[in-house]
């Protein structure tokens, strides 16, 4: 153990920019497992399997709630009770510690590659070889998966690739940040070198990372920077940029723009491409009703099987068995109730109907939303397989006391905050039919991460970025996702009935840097990641790279859920034939939205108290693209007066400041 010199002065402090916390002793010089000795450790294949699993961090289920199927919520896609700081300029603030900026995991990857890739290399590792270059292979990924969330959450970052020793002034040196798409470069070198050394099919199976997964990860890392730079382009959240805060910090500095945007396109072509051309779709086999079962359907027990990993299509998911105590309780809450969330009516509204075209198109053959079953009739698949319908079949191995199916009721909309249906409109993606994954905490269905779907989706878009049409590649991948979703594969006729101006009322997609896309194509590319990616958590990610909600700025945004106020509002009486529905300014504590505003559900306007300041609608501030650093950071790597890190744009470096612009 080195000198404690630090710890008073610096340890307390400088840690949490480094590490994840820091204790008593020096952690900063602490091997990351203090239990072991350095040299005994990382020499078998046993050590490196059970080091970079233990890195995962990964999004999966947990908690008493839908999991990840509710991942959407506080966007124009799913709505929850409460609200996000996101959508409320002047609630979110700059903290005084904490945030995205630490490296905890990011120095454990290092000391990994550090201690384990030259042991490899010379091959003094005992096992498998195949096996231990994957390992390896995974700590390249992992470093990589930890660097894409520091570039989504703040940008610019440190590029560390090694354990640093408690010197001070190394430690602040290593602090300066590089350029967001120098970051991304290099995170992109580290996937090169992890998909040399994956396997396809990995140890233990699609619980690992696979060569595939690292292909898909790359296309998505490659695709967010090059629309980033895309839509960002000359502002100060991109390199360059007109106050770009970097401008001036960076010694020697200097870009194009548009040289970076062709290299990641390119660089998300390639990748996607090798996902896309070796993994077929899972089949969507649709029973005759598909509203009533669909515990038949692949394409529907995919996101609730027991075991995802059956499926082609599925490259990394999560195991779980409750006899071991790992197990989550996603399905007691999709199954027997809304689970707190609810997709949004600007959702529904922009499916397609089966023959490709917009609900609000002349012939589109679209039945309203009088009912929940008007709105699913004849649409796009997915709709009509992913959300819930009273009335359809809930349970395949259990009955009511009178020996009749069980069945899907009317969304709770007043219920509970923790279980009740937030928008009318309720999530069926990820249910299990079967009774044993209902009951409490003994959810045992998988937890997907990674799908090889979105390789399709990535090449689409890269491509067209790129080349300004849709090369034969893109239109094959483009109609083998229509026909899997039960529409019309010719999207020319989509595009031809899209008014972009109608869809803008549905989709905060229809804009980018506040005005209206005029381009059908791209605009339909953006509907299809919508779709088919609902219920999966991307869609923030989306709406940020494509800057896609300044417009909100100006113009705030109402959520709204289904049509309460019409025929459905009978469901809410009681045996006397008396609403149970309390509207604001009614006796009582108001359970729905007024209906003098709207006839549709407004979840953020039954409480129109000071404490709802989204009550009015998403708003948005341009700095809450990207997030603001913590105060402490600053104030730990000052030298001569000021700190080597700058805030990003639109954020003060005082804590408990809002956004400036």
């Amino acid at each position: 153990m080195k000198s404690n010199k630090y710890i008073k002065s610096v340890c307390l402090l400088f840690a949490v920019v480094f590490m994840t916390s820091c204790e008593v002793d020096d952690f900063l010089d602490r091997e990351p497992l203090s239990n072991v000795t350095p040299n005994d450790y990382l020499n078998r294949e046993a050590d490196l399997a059970a080091y970079t699993i233990a890195r995962y961090n990964f999004p999966t289920h947990g908690g008493w709630n839908i999991g990840t199927f509710g991942r959407d919520n506080h966007t124009d896609n799913q709505a929850t009770s409460g609200y996000s700081r996101i959508w409320a300029p002047g609630e979110w603030r700059v903290p005084q510690s904490g945030g995205a900026w630490n490296f905890g995991n990011i120095r454990q990857l290092n000391y990994f590659l550090e201690t384990a890739a030259p042991k490899y290399e010379a091959g003094e590792i005992k096992g498998n070889p195949s096996n231990i270059a994957h390992y390896v292979g995974e700590a390249y990924f992992l470093r990589a998966y930890e660097y894409f969330q520091k570039v989504k959450a703040v940008g610019d970052f440190p590029i560390v690739k090694n354990t640093l020793e408690d010197n001070l002034e190394q430690l602040i040196a290593e602090s300066t940040r590089d350029p967001r798409n120098e970051v991304a470069r290099f995170i992109l070198e580290d996937l090169d070198k992890a998909i040399a050394l994956l396997q396809v099919d990995p140890p233990n199976g699609k619980n690992r990372i696979s060569k595939h997964t690292a292909h898909l990860f790359k296309s998505r890392v490659a695709l967010h920077e090059g629309s980033w730079l895309t839509y960002h382009k000359g502002t100060a959240f991109v390199p360059g940029g007109n106050g770009w805060p970097g401008a001036g910090e960076i010694d020697g500095f200097s870009i194009d723009i548009d040289a970076e945007i062709d290299f990641f396109l390119s660089q998300a072509m390639d990748a996607s491409e090798n996902v896309a051309d070796a993994i077929s779709l899972t089949p969507n086999i649709p029973a005759e009703n598909i509203a009533y079962n669909s515990s038949n359907n692949p394409y529907f027990t995919m996101f609730g099987s027991e075991n995802p990993g059956q499926y082609q299509e599925v490259l990394l998911w999560r195991d779980y068995d409750p006899t071991i105590g790992i197990n989550h309780n996603v399905n007691h809450y999709l199954n027997q109730n809304g689970g707190n969330s609810g997709y949004t009516r600007s959702f529904v509204d922009n499916f397609l109907m089966r023959n490709g075209l917009p609900i609000y198109a002349d012939g589109s053959g679209y039945s309203g939303d009088d009912f929940i079953d008007d709105v699913k009739e004849n649409r796009d698949l997915r709709l009509q397989l992913f959300m819930k319908q009273p009335g359809e079949l809930r349970l395949t191995d259990a009955t009511d006391t009178n020996g009749d199916p069980l069945l899907i009721q009317k969304p709770e909309i007043t219920g509970l905050q923790e279980t009740k249906d937030v928008t009318g409109y309720s999530v069926k993606k990820g249910l299990s039919y079967l009774q044993s994954n209902v009951e409490g905490n003994s959810g045992s269905t998988g937890s997907i991460v990674f799908r090889a779907t979105e390789a399709y989706l990535n090449y689409i878009e890269a491509s067209y970025l790129k080349e300004g049409s849709l090369n034969t590649k893109a239109t094959e991948y483009w109609k083998a996702i229509r026909e899997r979703a039960g529409i019309e594969p010719d999207f020319s006729i989509t595009v031809a009935a899209t008014d972009i101006s109608k869809d803008a009322e549905n989709d905060f997609a229809a804009y980018s840097a506040g005005q209206l896309l005029d381009d059908p194509v791209l605009y339909n590319i953006r509907r299809e990641r919508r779709g088919e990616l609902i219920a999966e958590g991307m869609r923030l990610f989306d709406l940020k790279r494509w800057r896609a909600l300044d417009q909100l700025k100006e113009n705030p945004h109402i959520i709204e859920g289904f049509k309460l106020w019409g025929p459905m509002q009978e469901w809410y009486e009681n045996d006397e034939g008396n609403s149970t529905l309390i509207e604001p300014g009614d006796a009582g504590v108001p359970n729905v939205s007024s209906s003098e505003e709207s006839m549709y559900l407004m979840p953020y306007r039954i409480n129109l108290g000071s404490g709802n300041p989204v009550s009015d609608g998403y708003s948005w501030a341009y700095a809450h693209y990207l997030n603001p650093i913590a105060t402490e950071h600053f104030l730990i790597t000052e030298t001569s007066g000021s700190s080597v890190i700058y805030q990003n744009p639109g954020w003060s470096q005082e804590a408990g400041t809002s956004a400036e612009f």
